[in-house]
């Protein structure tokens, strides 16, 4: 799949993103858990040794060395010449991979007038979890941008569709925008396949941000989730769904469809609750043991919350953990 850099305008950024979510982010920032490669200076540690911010270790002197590094200290107590090493700051690839398949467009939360907007709740004014995701997708590119990090943004169902470039451009974050309003939702998910064709793309340590339903065979993610681990990426995983999905408060006898070809099927949901209820509930924690058995995160999202507290409790989350890992 080629990439590309949308240069439409026909979605509106500013609709994804609310300033009172711009309030909660502001004291987060996106930091990477494993140690990333790059050249630019930023906020994240670097595999190269180098003379930049943060203390790594001690190296003998060599003649022809910047005498400006040596460590007097040392000298004054062993009588011998040492370097002080740093480890480099870079900035971080961040990869955003929105879930376009079928079952994407369901939603029961009316649209907001004048915000929003894409294919999915155009066709049903009603916002559905692929406009969630978008808006999740918008906010992560914006606090990406704000501290420099290159980002970019796939989307996919049964396979990876299009992709837009890493970039730390001011320009990004419109593309973003542009290209997730005007992307059908349609077909079945496939995250193992999604997964082989991102990482051929990918080829330096990256964390992806993966915003879905998850409605995908269990073993399919597992695999997905391995493939990533395997290649030494970092992995946020957003479980985005309706409430109607998590709480299924349906009285009353109605047809219900299958958004991705599993067919239409009258019931009464109330003689269904209990049984549906146990099913979802036993699947979206298998989820959340496959990505923190790998030591990814996870953060199951409701469609009708904002996306700031999610947004703010997973970075909270991640940021505490990452200190505790360090020091501790």
């Amino acid at each position: 799949m080629p990439e590309s850099t949308s240069s439409s305008t026909s979605g509106r950024a500013e609709n994804y993103l609310a300033p009172e979510t711009l309030g909660q982010l502001a004291p987060f920032e996106l930091r990477a858990k494993m140690i990333v490669e790059g050249v630019m200076s930023g906020m994240h540690r670097s595999p190269y040794q180098g003379m930049a911010v943060e203390f790594a270790q001690h190296r003998q002197y060599v003649a022809g060395d910047d005498l400006k590094h040596l460590d007097w200290k040392v000298y004054g107590r062993s009588d011998k010449l040492y370097l002080k090493q740093y480890q480099q700051e870079t900035n971080l690839d961040v990869v955003v991979l929105v879930d376009a398949s079928a079952s994407m467009a369901f939603g029961t939360l009316p649209v907001k007038p004048k915000w929003g907007g894409t294919t999915a709740s155009r066709a049903k004014n009603h916002w559905t979890k692929f406009d969630h995701a978008t808006a999740l997708a918008v906010a992560i590119a914006y606090l990406c941008l704000q501290q420099q990090d290159r980002v970019g943004v796939g989307i996919f169902a049964d396979e990876l569709r299009s992709m837009i470039k890493r970039s730390s451009a001011r320009s990004q974050w419109r593309s973003i925008v542009n290209i997730l309003s005007a992307e059908p939702v349609e077909a079945q998910t496939n995250l193992t396949r999604v997964a082989e064709q991102v990482l051929s793309k990918v080829t330096n340590r990256a964390l992806f941000v993966i915003i879905s339903d998850l409605f995908d065979d269990p073993e399919s993610i597992k695999t997905a989730l391995a493939r990533f681990r395997h290649t030494r990426h970092d992995v946020i995983l957003m479980h985005t769904m309706d409430r109607q999905e998590m709480r299924f408060d349906y009285t009353q006898p109605a047809p219900f469809l299958g958004m991705e070809n599993e067919g239409r099927l009258r019931i009464d949901p109330r003689a269904l609750r209990e049984a549906y209820l146990e099913a979802i509930n036993a699947h979206v924690e298998k989820i959340s043991k496959l990505a923190l058995g790998f030591g990814f995160d996870y953060q199951r999202v409701d469609t009708h919350e904002s996306v700031g507290p999610a947004m703010a409790y997973l970075l909270a989350r991640r940021n505490a953990q990452m200190k505790r890992s360090k020091f501790g």
